[in-house]
């Protein structure tokens, strides 16, 4: 029954494929009237070359991880007082410890790719491969098998580099290419370990570029559709060159096959953090010390700006590279050492890419015109264990004066920030000044806009704010200098910063 099944599965694969061969090569009604040439008819030309040069470059990365022991034990259920099964369960749990019959560990396998970079003995996969491995392995296409050290891995970006030893054997290095150079519909090839197979070549076309899968900060992938499945993580995206453009690195899949969308970690991208892992064992990302939001059409108008571009700074991190004064929450950036940022996303890829300590020009909007800032650079792992570090000072007993009184304003009941609303909320003292919302109607447009009770507002328009009255002046004038939007700098319990805007016409 299971060799009919896989006939089945066979018969369907080869019937596509046989359609798809006879659309090709006798030609296919494209609308409009555009006739394809021949050599657009045909597709590409052979790639069987390409493939021989390329697949001993390529290799299958295996590891093997220690589970189970006391962690894996079936734990003692938990009965009802008096019941009938209790008795039988405290025999069998306790004999079973008695007898020594507790789950013992044993051997987790895994399969990935991975390619040479450097003849010397350095490897690339991805960093999920071969996260928590006790020992790794790098198989090649000829039968030889090495064991591998890992010198390096980022999570960030799923990379990871080993270094093996290869002795008398001779590597096939492969060169990188450029991926901001590939277009949508340009000719790529894939060679990896699908579901443990060895050595497998499949072709396709970069089908997108910068594609953001929410899988990390530094989202950028190319997807393609040459067929990528488990097993071909870590392995090479090569254009017609034989050059990397891509690590392929995930799919989306329901069956958990291809389906013909798959993504690759750039090579312009990858470069860098390679260099970083081979080099230091670690990564060294440049810092800005900023916490940034996008740009929405609201926050572009509120902010006087004819289009919405550019990453909206909600936040400085106090020991950063920019708690000088140099940027500002409210800023929105545009540009950062010479390249354009279209929007959120970019910043924190151009600044991870730049070296740490190097002084960048920056340029910003604030309050409607453009500045021009210098800031040096400093380390994102710092900063990250800065964050960490940092904690807010616990609140302490005060004088309790008597509440002070409310405003009501677009679905918000505002009051001043006092002790009083403080032990209420449990507002850190790290929110030094602002006006505080009391309640938020349900169906009102601030609830709309994620605005809750305990927030508070420290700036509306880029203008401080420290009373309720204070906010609705601040309205009024956005009103007479008819603006249609007002943008709200508010501020969590603990501090942390974002915008918001609001209509107010």
């Amino acid at each position: 029954m299971a060799f009919d099944s896989l006939a089945l599965k066979l018969s369907r694969l080869t019937g596509i494929a046989a359609l798809t061969l006879t659309m090709v090569t006798t030609g296919v009604a494209v609308p409009g009237g555009f006739a394809l040439s021949a050599q657009a008819q045909e597709g590409p030309a052979s790639v069987a070359d390409l493939s021989a040069r390329l697949i001993d470059s390529v290799v299958n990365i295996s590891t093997s991880q220690t589970v189970g022991g006391d962690d894996n034990k079936v734990p003692r259920p938990q009965l009802p007082e008096g019941s009938p099964f209790q008795e039988f369960f405290d025999e069998f749990f306790d004999k079973q410890q008695q007898d020594g019959m507790a789950p013992r560990s044993h051997q987790v396998q895994s399969l990935g790719s991975g390619f040479v970079v450097d003849a010397s003995g350095i490897i690339v996969t991805n960093n999920h491969v071969i996260a928590d491995a006790d020992e790794v392995s790098v198989n090649f296409n000829d039968g030889t098998k090495i064991k591998a050290e890992i010198i390096g891995h980022d999570p960030k970006t799923d990379i990871a580099v080993l270094r093996i030893d290869p002795g008398t054997k001779v590597l096939k290095a492969v060169p990188f290419g450029d991926s901001a150079q590939s277009r949508v519909g340009d000719w790529v090839l894939a060679i990896g370990n699908p579901f443990g197979l060895g050595g497998t070549v499949t072709i396709g076309i970069v089908s997108a570029i910068g594609r953001d899968i929410n899988s990390g900060p530094y989202d950028n992938f190319i997807q393609t559709d040459a067929a990528i499945n488990r097993g071909n993580s870590g392995g090479p995206l090569f254009n017609m060159k034989g050059e990397v453009i891509g690590i392929n690195t995930a799919i989306i899949s329901p069956s958990g096959g291809s389906i013909g969308i798959g993504f690759s970690i750039p090579s312009d991208l990858a470069k860098s953090v390679i260099d970083q892992l081979v080099k230091f064992g670690e990564t060294r990302r440049g810092w800005l010390g900023v916490r940034i939001q996008a740009v929405t059409d609201e926050i572009a108008e509120s902010l006087g700006m004819k289009e919405a571009k550019g990453a909206l700074v909600a936040g400085v991190v106090k020991g950063g590279p920019v708690d000088d004064g140099s940027i500002l929450p409210g800023d929105v950036i545009v540009e950062f050492d010479g390249k354009e940022v279209a929007n959120m996303r970019e910043l924190p890829r151009v600044v991870a890419d730049s070296p740490v300590g190097k002084e960048v020009d920056v340029v910003v909007i604030r309050k409607g015109k453009r500045e021009d800032v210098k800031v040096t650079l400093g380390r994102l792992e710092d900063g990250e264990e800065m964050a960490m570090a940092q904690g807010a000072e616990d609140n302490k007993d005060g004088a309790m004066p008597e509440a002070t009184e409310t405003v009501d304003l677009y679905g918000m009941k505002l009051a001043e920030l006092d002790d009083t609303q403080r032990e209420k909320f449990a507002i850190d003292k790290a929110v030094e000044n602002g006006v505080v919302i009391t309640e938020v109607d349900p169906d009102s447009a601030a609830a709309e806009k994620g605005i809750q009770p305990g927030e508070v507002i420290v700036e509306i328009a880029q203008e401080a704010v420290s009373t309720p009255q204070d906010v609705v002046d601040a309205i009024a004038k956005l009103k007479e200098d008819n603006r249609r939007n007002a943008l709200f700098m508010l501020s969590s319990k603990t501090g942390e910063l974002r915008f918001a805007t609001l209509r107010i016409d």
